[in-house]
């Protein structure tokens, strides 16, 4: 890892080279998405859940009950996005107060990166809970990162720019998550051609190496954010303790009360993000375990999503400023429940592929097109912009425990994943009614 660091810190340019708002640094912005979106698709929608499942007995046993394996990995999602409600508006609160936005983003990224490294250790039952920790950790880690990423833009562009900008950010990231991939499949299909031998195969070191690769991906590329991205303004002074972000959480949410549209966005927001974020999480081990998907073939359907992914973001992002944001919005609403439906009944492999397609072509334009329609609701040009983003983040990641407790919850006493698909659609409806109370006037432009 020191010689990747040393090797980046030659090549990137001084931090008190680069202007707010230059292209250098939103370059910045874009290559963490880059850096960080191989953690999304390899560890949390990809390799990782399939080999889980294959390398987990399918009902474990906790204290004096158990659980089928399926609904271990969804427990586990929730619990760590609940340490993440409880941690990320104070250390954004923070991080707003004391202008060390920067500093918290790094740090979370290198104890992310280190955490999937670990993952590498992983090999079966008798590493389980060595394996939840790590998992919890980079979980935990990559989210809490996001919210100081997510809060750089509404700094680096105008309103009229940030669904330009947005988009952009998550279609190199998925790009950069593609690369890395294709590259791990690579590894577990052709291992001969890196050099590892039956015996490293038989030990599954190909299929571990790859969380090992997503962890050394995402700290290398993120030190040209580091040097990129503004420096960081200390708007109210260097000391700080908890309770100044707390304050600073009150303060956004005294804001977003009196704003309805914020509120009903927001509200929105919760509920088809529990639908979406669910579906990247465990649509991989639906396909495993109800449609007898091998490895090979769930990565394979993984990459046309991130590939039909990419010209979706773009396409809802053109659509968004061709009309407006929530135009946009309630359109690929309604593709989400028609998705819920079509998984319920889906028998084939032919079929789940035409689900991924629509997955992937909703799932990059919804999230893109969500967090520059949130930057352009707060208020622009607040000095405190971080709040907001924490509010933005803990909301988000309330969803994720929301949905995938509910996933696991359903899958645990029906035995079946298709009932927990169909329960989603329940949150796309609720969330198609609230974002219709959010009027196109209500955008900054």
């Amino acid at each position: 890892m020191r010689v990747r660091l040393f090797y980046f810190r030659i090549l990137v340019p001084k931090m008190s080279t680069v202007q707010e708002g230059s292209e250098k640094s939103k370059w910045g912005w874009i290559l963490f998405d880059w850096a960080n979106s191989s953690y999304s698709l390899v560890i949390s929608t990809t390799i990782f859940p399939t080999f889980f499942i294959s390398a987990t007995d399918p009902m474990i046993s906790i204290g004096p009950g158990s659980t089928s394996n399926s609904s271990l990995y969804a427990y586990t999602i929730s619990f760590a996005y609940l340490l993440v409600c409880c941690l990320s508006p104070v250390l954004s609160g923070i991080a707003d107060y004391g202008g060390h936005r920067k500093f918290f983003m790094r740090l979370f990224t290198t104890l992310g990166s280190l955490c999937c490294m670990g993952l590498f250790f992983f090999n079966g039952m008798d590493t389980l809970w060595i394996c939840l920790a790590f998992f919890a950790g980079a979980a935990v880690c990559h989210a809490a990162s996001l919210v100081f990423y997510d809060s750089y833009l509404a700094d680096l562009v105008p309103p009229s720019q940030s669904d330009q900008l947005s988009a952009k950010g998550y279609a190199f990231g998925y790009i950069g998550s593609v690369i890395l991939l294709i590259t791990n499949l690579m590894m577990i299909q052709k291992p001969e051609w890196f050099g590892f031998g039956p015996e490293s195969i038989a030990k599954h070191i190909p299929i571990r190496f790859a969380f090992f690769a997503v962890g050394a991906w995402w700290l290398g590329f993120s030190q040209f954010s580091f040097a990129w991205l503004p420096r960081d303004r200390k708007v109210h002074g260097s000391s700080f303790s908890l309770m100044h972000g707390v304050n600073e959480l009150r303060k956004a949410w005294r804001i977003i009360r009196s704003k309805k549209e914020v509120f009903f966005f927001l509200a929105s927001f919760l509920f088809y993000s529990a639908g979406v974020q669910t579906v990247v999480y465990l649509a991989s081990p639906f396909a495993q375990k109800e449609l007898g998907f091998e490895s090979a073939e769930l990565i394979l359907v993984i990459l046309l999503l991130q590939v039909v992914a990419i010209g979706g973001a773009l396409t809802f992002a053109r659509i968004a400023r061709w009309k407006n944001n929530v135009l946009s919005m309630k359109i690929m609403l309604l593709i989400w429940i028609v998705i819920c439906v079509m998984a319920y009944s889906v028998t084939s492999k032919a079929m789940f592929y035409m689900v991924a397609a629509l997955v992937g072509l909703v799932i990059g334009g919804i999230q893109s097109v969500s967090r520059s329609t949130f930057s352009k609701l707060i208020p622009h040009g607040h000095e405190d912009v971080t709040c907001f983003f924490s509010f933005y983040n803990v909301v988000y990641y309330v969803s994720i425990v929301l949905g995938s407790f509910m996933f696991g919850f359903v899958d645990q006493i029906t035995g079946s994943m298709r009932y927990s698909v169909l329960s989603l659609i329940l949150f796309f409806c609720l969330a198609f009614v609230l974002i219709s109370q959010v009027k196109k006037e209500h955008l900054a432009q």
